[in-house]
């Protein structure tokens, strides 16, 4: 099976959108577990990071 790039992937997890970032993965938790938090989606207890809307976030945000 062949791994795809996280650039191409729609969903990352904690781990793959806190080296994407660079933000730890404690912020990252703190910021999804917020219910305002768009760019989060819950899959049972397991949280995705939806790739699109999160760089859209990290764009307009100021400071995490």
């Amino acid at each position: 099976m062949k791994d795809v790039p996280i650039w191409e992937k729609s969903t990352l997890t904690l781990e793959e959108a806190a080296a994407y970032s660079n933000i730890g993965m404690n912020k990252l938790r703190e910021i999804t577990s917020d219910d305002k938090c768009m760019f989060v989606l819950w899959v049972g207890r397991k949280r995705l990071i939806k790739r699109r809307l999160f760089e859209k976030y990290l764009e307009e945000v100021f400071s995490v």
